[in-house]
């Protein structure tokens, strides 16, 4: 929303005459790349299940409306009604409350000759929708100007909306909405030429939705400067053999009704006669002509239940400084909207060897950089994020010009990777920034440094503000890092929680191959100072005589590899403790359900102590009992019922641990059992509903 803030903040500093221009130019540039979904998007015919048709046997169903925007437009309103009362239609206008005077008069004029009224919002500044806490605050007076005029039906200011939203206002209908519109500021149309029903589960109510099926007015004769009604004959020729809903919005603002006097932005009002008297001539008897609230409630009768919205896919991009075939909540996101018919693009990662673009699912993984995962500078670190930016705002960027993304989907770290969606952001896209791990906090983690205060902790924590404050919305993937964000980041309305479920496609119980008599406990992930792995190698030293058929296998990088390498040469453990490369998600899952034993021993720091490990639900769905360190993210989620605790940091409440798992068949059967119970509600399959809404929601029904 900021561009549109911006842009309605000066609009009254820019004459109208450049404001016209610089639209013409947007949408010359616009026009032939969307030519194939405009003005007819042949995917918005399909009528809803059951569909038998409208009253009386009609064809298809014709509704006419008016946006009154100025104290202009208001003065025509006599002479357009006229215009449509001599050919014997009738429509709806709907006024600004706040921008000018509605005379009473003209109100009980209109209604008395059976036009019908709507409120076409309080200012007409398109900023009604800049925030949920923006529009709550508008909520009782939209409400009050409702009853008031005896509305019943509303339309938002330049047709910005979020239909969830407008569920809150007193109505039977709203009509912010359209099949199919890529000029318009907010350009994600529904994708219907019927009306559709909109739940509202919050308030215990709902309402209409009524899209505008034919081009606006002002876009066809002032931005096209087009000298006729063709295109409009030729849309609703595509509209009535298939019994949709012909809409047309036209403001008496733009209308001349003197040829003579026409001025810059105006158009003469014998195009909508032309238009009127088409209808007439070649549709006579064929059409109803009703009012929006008559539509509004045929429909809630009939179709109340049909909640659906018929919606043309999307364009997505991922950005992820990862690798994208290892990364289990990246591939999540991406493969669930691949799945519905959306287009993702993945900008991640690139391993040696690895194609540098390459469909994986119906995902599109751009490989852009590599990386060693051994940065134990600072220096170094920083620099290869450094370039990953730049390279990845140039990338993105060009590709966006070329073909418009609908949502960019930002993951830390870091989080200043979300400004390489900038030009996107400019230009419409909508923007997540997904917080995987707390940045702050893990930078202290991963270089050893332990203080929660300093120069260095105060930049990252303004870096994270800044970064949220650019994002549409903000996913946070446990809930006591939420709170943090709240109370430093990130208001509450714009936040979603996401722990990092596991796929239950790939992590699923599975057949354990016969094997030797050996004992494998297993660790696979991110080699990091943090997960605890040198505690669990102490430990197992401590038991290696005890258990010699234990073995210890890691895989994964990390800057502790080397270390971690030289503590069990140390030790004197070659044997007993494995290192193995890091694997794609379906491969690693394949290999952890072999196992005996898994193990998450992070230390209890302030990050690691509050980093949620999908390793342990992984685990739990591949029927494998897990011991895990009793930090307090785990302690939030999880009870002695489903994974065996230990010390954190105290290698000999570990040892002692893995002795008695080794041991007792019956506790680690027990912990398995338990364990799969408890992971049927932490799947992503409960989930992915949760983030499909909410991609529609900031795409196609307006920013959060």
């Amino acid at each position: 929303m900021v561009p549109n803030s911006l842009y309605y903040t000066l609009k009254p500093l820019i004459p109208r005459w450049l404001q016209i221009q610089i639209r013409r130019q947007i949408v010359r540039r616009k026009r032939e790349k969307y030519s194939h979904v405009w003005p007819i998007d042949e995917r918005a015919g399909k009528p809803p299940e059951g569909w038998t048709g409208w009253p009386e046997g009609k064809k298809f169903a014709l509704v006419l409306t008016h946006d009154v925007e100025s104290a202009k437009g208001v003065e025509r309103c006599l002479e357009l009604a006229k215009l449509e009362e001599r050919l014997g239609f009738r429509s709806s206008f709907n006024f600004v409350a706040e921008d000018y005077i509605t005379p009473s008069e003209l109100v009980d004029n209109l209604r008395s000759r059976g036009f019908e009224i709507g409120l076409h919002g309080l200012r007409h500044d398109g900023n009604l929708f800049k925030s949920k806490k923006f529009f709550r605050k508008k909520v009782d007076r939209i409400n009050r100007y409702l009853k008031e005029w005896g509305a019943s039906g509303f339309r938002s200011p330049s047709m910005y909306c979020n239909l969830e939203w407008i569920g809150d206002l007193n109505i039977e209908y709203d009509s912010s909405t359209f099949d199919t519109d890529p000029f318009e500021p907010q350009p994600d149309g529904v994708g219907t030429i019927f009306p559709f029903w909109v739940s509202n589960n919050r308030v215990g109510r709902g309402y209409v939705e009524l899209p505008y099926t034919l081009p606006q007015d002002f876009l066809l004769f002032v931005i096209l400067r087009e000298k006729g009604v063709d295109t409009w004959k030729r849309k609703l020729d595509w509209i009535a053999p298939k019994g949709g809903m012909v809409l047309v919005n036209v403001h008496p603002d733009y209308i001349s009704f003197d040829a003579e006097k026409k001025d810059r932005g105006e158009y003469p009002a014998k195009y909508y006669k032309n238009l009127l008297e088409y209808i007439q001539e070649k549709y006579n008897d064929q059409y109803w002509n009703a009012l929006p609230k008559d539509i509004a409630r045929v429909w809630s009768v009939n179709f109340k239940d049909d909640d659906r919205r018929i919606t043309s896919k999307i364009r997505v991009c991922m950005l992820a400084y990862s690798f994208y075939e290892s990364d289990n909540r990246v591939m999540r996101y991406a493969e669930t909207l691949a799945r519905r018919g959306d287009e993702v693009d993945v900008i991640s990662l690139r391993r040696n060897g690895q194609e540098k673009e390459e469909i994986l699912r119906g995902v599109n993984i751009l490989r852009i950089q590599e990386r060693p995962i051994n940065e134990k500078k600072k220096l170094a670190y920083i620099s290869r994020i450094l370039r990953f930016f730049f390279k990845s705002l140039i990338i993105l960027s060009r590709r966006h010009l070329k073909r418009r993304y609908d949502l960019v989907h930002v993951h830390n770290v870091p989080d200043f990777l979300v400004f390489a969606a900038l030009i996107p952001k400019l230009l419409g896209a909508k923007i997540i920034l997904d917080i995987h791990d707390i940045l702050p906090e893990f930078y202290s983690s991963k270089f050893n440094n332990n203080k929660q205060n300093g120069i260095g902790l105060t930049g990252l924590k303004m870096v994270e503000k800044a970064s949220a404050n650019f994002s549409n919305h903000v996913i946070i993937s446990n809930h006591i890092w939420a709170k943090k964000l709240i109370s430093r980041s990130v208001c509450e309305d714009k936040l979603s929680i996401f722990i990092n479920y596991p796929d239950e496609k790939i992590f699923y119980t599975r057949h354990k191959h016969n094997r030797s008599k050996r004992f494998v406990m297993i660790y696979p992930g991110t080699l990091n100072w943090h997960q605890g792995l040198d505690i669990a190698i102490k430990a197992l030293a401590i038991i290696r005589d005890e258990v010699p058929q234990l073995e210890f296998h890691i895989y994964g990088d990390g800057s502790e590899k080397s270390n971690l390498e030289d503590l069990v040469q140390e030790l004197v453990l070659q044997e007993k403790v494995i290192f193995k490369n890091g694997m794609p998600l379906d491969k690693i899952a394949a290999i952890m359900a072999e196992a005996d034993l898994g193990i998450v021993p992070k230390r209890d720091g302030f990050f690691g102590g509050e980093a949620f490990s999908t390793k342990i639900l992984e685990f739990m769905a591949l029927g494998v009992p897990v011991i895990v360190s009793k930090t307090k993210i785990d302690r939030y989620y999880f009870n002695e019922s489903v994974i065996k605790y230990f010390k954190p940091e105290d290698e000999k409440d570990l040892a002692s641990c893995i002795l008695d798992l080794v041991r007792d068949d019956s506790e680690r059967a027990l912990l398995s059992e338990n364990a799969l119970k408890f992971v049927r509600d932490f799947t992503w399959g409960k989930k992915e509903a949760q983030y499909v809404n909410l991609v529609d929601t900031l795409v196609r029904n307006h920013s959060l």
